[in-house]
């Protein structure tokens, strides 16, 4: 029979989801402030932020988003309308899609990321997993 956590773990669980709500939902307020969804925020933030390149690909973003490739592709015709992507064929492999940032888009995610990384920062020290090492047990 597995052992009951403790109200401690309890405790530490319900303190973490309560942060990472409260920092969403700063994100949510923010982005719709700008116009855009959550989803299309977080396509660019991954399109800007992909290792090593400034485009990624639509199987790529469908993994960072962790959503299915068709609802990738349909968040990238959404952007694509409002101005903020545009799709080219890819340049190793003729079958994939690379989606690049317009100036537009480049604009948009660098004023919403500056707000995202001044939130993280001026949260310091309230976004921690108090009594993490107790669930290490």
């Amino acid at each position: 029979m597995e052992e009951k956590l403790a109200k401690k773990e309890f405790e530490t669980l319900s303190n973490f989801r309560y942060q990472l709500r409260r920092f969403l939902r700063f994100s949510e307020e923010a982005v719709h402030s700008y116009g855009l969804t959550h989803l299309q925020y977080l396509l660019l933030l991954h399109i800007k932020g992909y290792h090593g390149r400034e485009w990624a690909t639509i199987g790529e973003l469908a993994e960072k988003l962790q959503s299915h490739h068709h609802g990738a592709v349909s968040l990238v015709s959404r952007c694509e309308k409002l101005g903020l992507v545009t799709r080219m064929k890819g340049r190793e492999d003729k079958r994939s899609v690379e989606v690049h940032l317009t100036p537009e888009g480049d604009r948009m995610i660098e004023a919403l990321a500056r707000l995202h990384r001044d939130e993280l920062i001026g949260s310091t020290g309230r976004f921690t997993v108090p009594g993490a090492e107790e669930l290490k047990k």
